[in-house]
């Protein structure tokens, strides 16, 4: 999810560098050992003066890197760094790397807008850009392309360096609508769309769809529970939550949230109101209760709107990657492991 967003913001950056005749360089992490912070596809743009987007560990290779980047920008050469975070998870941690992780990293300078990519983005296509390592040359291609091809294993796609080309897998993540415009929506949409998140903010009130209160990349969509099927589209990976504060209102909009085929569908508010939503709701015909998380979030002792965001969001990212919640020191696994349950299909996840 991180990967899309900011990659996006990397593109429009380098974009607008490319536009005012600025030379850039770009950064992408492309095999990582071991444990790391950051996963292959991630990027750091650099300007001639030092301005940057984007990361590629923790913190602590930036500035590394950035030096690297002014070099190639000066050189107009491309290089590869490899950075080691050897056998003290202490040491390799306070190195942004992680336990026992080698990560490398492409650095190459940037000579054109890179629109392909900007425009499979903006239109939320998934797809691969293949660079070739030894002579800098790239190839976009949609995602049916690249598995036609071999470049990518449908069931599970990952970027990842094959020989001397680096396939940097881009996949849209989850949309997540948010059922009313109000305050405590603001919250909520803000915090998701800067994880990752393709957030999109559906209510029947014009007045509170504005930009000062949802700024892109948050869609808006005008519509009450009759057109919201018309208005948004919601695949098995996505997200819902109605929290408009209005009984009647939350029903409707349930109801027509459970004719799609969303994964997760979180209902604020007590679990008496959620049953009383419910009772109505199987008086008409048969309910999908699992997909149903109401009251929705992680119980972490919530008060106040932005703490009951950042729950909600939470319990998000726990049934997307199919982990149940608790606390980090109680995970035997590295913490930036890979579950093997796949994202596109677990379910798990309620507090």
């Amino acid at each position: 999810m991180k990967q899309w967003l900011e990659t996006r913001q990397v593109l429009d950056r380098l974009a607008d560098w490319q536009v005012a005749g600025t030379a850039c360089a770009l950064a992408t992490v492309i095999r990582v050992q071991g444990s790391a912070y950051r996963h292959e596809g991630a990027k750091l743009v650099v300007a001639a003066d030092s301005e940057h987007r984007g990361n590629v560990s923790g913190g602590c290779l930036e500035e590394d890197v950035r030096e690297v980047a002014l070099r190639v920008i000066r050189s107009g050469v491309a290089e590869r760094r490899e950075y080691c975070g050897g056998a003290n998870e202490i040491q390799a941690w306070d190195l942004g790397v992680g336990c026992e992780g080698v990560v490398e990293l492409y650095i190459e300078p940037v000579r054109d807008a890179r629109s392909a990519e900007r425009a499979m983005v903006a239109d939320e296509v998934a797809h691969v850009v293949c660079t070739d390592l030894s002579s800098g040359a790239r190839e976009c291609l949609p995602m049916d392309v690249a598995v036609a091809r071999g470049l990518v294993d449908a069931s599970r796609p990952e970027s990842a360096l094959q020989g001397e080309t680096f396939v940097d897998v881009m996949i849209p993540p989850p949309r997540l609508l948010v059922v009313s415009a109000g305050d405590d929506a603001v919250h909520l949409a803000r915090l998701a769309a800067s994880v990752g998140f393709r957030v999109v903010v559906a209510d029947r009130r014009p007045g509170l769809l504005t930009r000062e209160r949802f700024p892109a990349p948050i869609q808006l969509a005008e519509t009450d529970a009759s057109r919201l099927s018309e208005r948004v589209v919601l695949d098995g990976d996505s997200f819902a939550v109605v929290m408009t504060h209005h009984f009647a209102d939350d029903t409707d909009y349930l109801r027509a949230l459970l004719r799609t085929p969303a994964r997760y569908l979180g209902v604020l508010g007590p679990r008496q109101r959620t049953e009383r939503i419910l009772g109505i709701l199987r008086g008409e015909g048969s309910v999908d209760v699992e997909r149903i998380f109401g009251p929705v979030g992680l119980d972490i002792g919530t008060d106040g709107a932005e703490q009951v965001a950042l729950s909600v969001v939470a319990e998000m990212l726990a049934v997307r990657s199919g982990r149940r919640p608790q606390s980090l020191r109680e995970r035997r696994a590295p913490i930036h492991a890979v579950d093997a349950a796949s994202p596109a299909t677990s379910t798990t996840g309620s507090a």
